[in-house]
């Protein structure tokens, strides 16, 4: 079990920064339960600052790959989207050298940020092993 945050998602540049961080796992109240992670969202802009709590499920971290492997290809992506929790875009600019990433609050706040960061290709090895660290840190995660 992870003892410090790990941050699954780190997105910044000019300023700005979108940063999914996981706080801990949460304890299952019977076997047959999923291993839940929670986390939260954090922005930060020179104007807006503020933070989301969110919980990350097995098929959430699975997504993440996904998405992850379409960014990647040059595509937009949508992660979590309609589901529970806040969802995450990322819009590739046509230079593809910036995205737009926009959480979305559907549930709680009803609040939506979007924020515009550098997106290099170095980015894509550092995400890989983010989410690699994250399933190692909780490999009961994997199991599920």
């Amino acid at each position: 079990m992870a003892e410090e945050p790990m941050e699954l998602i780190r997105l910044e540049g000019g300023g700005n920064s979108v940063v999914l961080r996981i706080t801990e796992s949460e304890e299952r109240q019977s076997p047959t339960e999923v291993q839940v992670l929670a986390g939260e969202f954090l922005v930060r802009t020179p104007f807006v600052r503020g933070a989301l709590k969110t919980w990350i499920f097995p098929d959430d971290l699975r997504q993440w790959q996904q998405a992850l492997d379409s960014l990647d290809a040059g595509r937009d992506i949508a992660w979590c989207e309609g589901q529970r929790g806040p969802w995450l875009y990322v819009e590739r600019d046509d230079d593809n050298d910036r995205c737009r990433v926009t959480i979305k609050d559907h549930s709680m706040s009803l609040t939506t940020v979007t924020v515009t960061v550098p997106l290099a290709d170095a980015w894509f090895d550092d995400a890989y092993r983010r989410l690699d660290l994250v399933w190692d840190a909780w490999p009961r995660m994997a199991e599920d």
